[in-house]
């Protein structure tokens, strides 16, 4: 069993290499070199196979035969005998279990080290879907702010238009001594240099998120708080690469957590047989060796011979009760394990659907926002040419803008949710990058 569970080990980490590989094909970007780092430093994938490996080391110990008792009597006045006079007693004492008894409990500590393996894959699985998930909160953050930029330099030139306007309604004011133009001129320098000051309050408060999310995200690579994070430029939707019916099959049959509990049953009814076979009797094999001395009266021809007697040792598991009730224990354990894997599969069902509907409804959103984005565009630089020789409003120019800064972030949110949501379904299905299951 031990030298299964190291290759089944070996396979995983190969698989693992391989996801990693697949994954710098798919990534231009450092992402990957992060999901490397995640899964050699992060402290809680460490502490569960650490945990693993402790769980190996219980097979030998319940393996084993318990410790051989020798004892050893002195007599302080030998004790004279027909054959000498005894001196001292040695016994050796080996006990023996009940056949199974020993073999069934070497099968529970080895599946119960494979539900311990499962828990350090599962921790495994989490740590790289919540570095996807981080990464792509940072890249939404660092783009809302290059957007935000984008459009400050946008406002600075339509300011500039206003500006030209508002000199050209001084001018024909000095000339007819109007000023309504001149006021609406004003109203509308003061109305962009509002929006400019939105949007550089809104760059602060991002820039003060970006180093609380490079925190979070150095926590999982166990590296210090402050160290940079590379965010690519640009993110394309990721492929799932398997059908959605394909992933929901594979998360009953892949997935960790499961995976885990159906050892933990096999580790029960391994247990429930050891108990069984503890309730017979035990026995024990054993040899006894008197030191006699000569006795001078003593006309015997064993007269100072040692004496060797070997034993046997039964134990009476007649108390019936207390073996019942481990038997008993085993069998509820059993079924609360059983209820406890129909719980789980409920959850993940659930936890699947969630992430379908982020999944679906960010696919959506995804094209919506890049047509919707496209079109705001060329409706903005149509009004803008308008605005510069006079023939549209500054209302209108501006709604037309901040359509255009909505569609774009929300085209950038739409494909973080679409990769989130990626991210989440190969995780619940135990999937690679390339959708292959490990």
């Amino acid at each position: 069993m031990k030298t299964t569970a190291y290759k089944k080990l070996l396979i995983t980490f190969v698989a693992l290499t391989s996801w990693l590989v697949s994954y710098c094909h798919q990534y231009p970007d450092s992402l990957n070199k992060y999901l490397e780092i995640a899964a050699k430093n992060n402290p809680t994938v460490q502490q569960k196979f650490t945990e693993y490996q402790a769980a190996l080391q219980k097979i030998p110990q319940v393996g084993s035969l318990s410790d051989p008792e020798l004892s050893l009597g002195v007599f302080l006045k030998p004790m004279e005998l027909v054959s000498g006079n005894q001196v001292a007693d040695i016994r050796l004492m080996q006990m023996f279990p009940w056949f199974g008894v020993l073999k069934n409990a070497k099968d529970e500590m080895s599946l119960m080290a494979n539900t311990k393996f499962e828990l350090f894959r599962d921790a495994k699985l989490q740590v790289f879907y919540e570095v996807q998930r981080t990464w792509y909160d940072l890249y939404k953050i660092q783009k809302d702010i290059s957007i935000s930029e984008k459009n400050i330099e946008i406002l600075k030139t339509i300011e500039r238009l206003a500006l030209v306007r508002f000199k050209s309604a001084a001018s024909i004011q000095s000339a007819s001594m109007g000023s309504s133009s001149v006021n609406s001129g004003l109203s509308d320098l003061y109305r962009i240099q509002m929006e400019t000051g939105e949007l550089e309050n809104n760059i602060a408060l991002l820039k003060n998120q970006v180093q609380t999310v490079i925190s979070l995200f150095n926590s999982y690579l166990n590296r210090p708080p402050v160290t940079p994070v590379f965010i690519s430029e640009s993110l394309a939707a990721d492929s799932l690469g398997l059908s959605l019916i394909d992933v929901s099959d594979s998360i009953l049959a892949k997935n960790p957590m499961l995976s885990m509990l159906e050892f933990e049953k096999q580790s029960i009814e391994a247990r429930k047989k050891m108990v069984t076979a503890m309730g017979y009797p035990m026995v024990g094999l054993g040899l006894n060796y008197s030191f006699i001395s000569k006795n001078a009266m003593s006309t015997s021809s064993m007269n100072g011979k040692d004496m060797v007697m070997p034993m046997v040792t039964v134990t009476l598991p007649i108390y019936r009760k207390k073996y019942n009730a481990m038997v008993k224990e085993a069998d509820l354990l059993k079924i609360a394990t059983s209820q406890n894997y129909q719980t789980v599969a409920n959850s993940l069902q659930t936890e699947y659907y969630q992430a379908v509907q982020l999944y679906q409804d960010a696919q959506r959103r995804v094209k919506l926002y890049e047509n919707q984005f496209q079109l705001a565009s060329k409706s903005f630089d149509l009004m803008l040419k308008s605005f510069s020789v006079s023939s549209s409003e500054l209302t209108d120019v501006l709604s037309v803008r901040q359509q255009m800064l909505d569609y774009e972030l929300k085209q950038v949110e739409a494909v973080v949710d679409f990769n989130t949501a990626v991210a989440w379904l190969k995780r619940l299905g135990n999937l690679d990058i390339n959708g292959n299951k490990l």
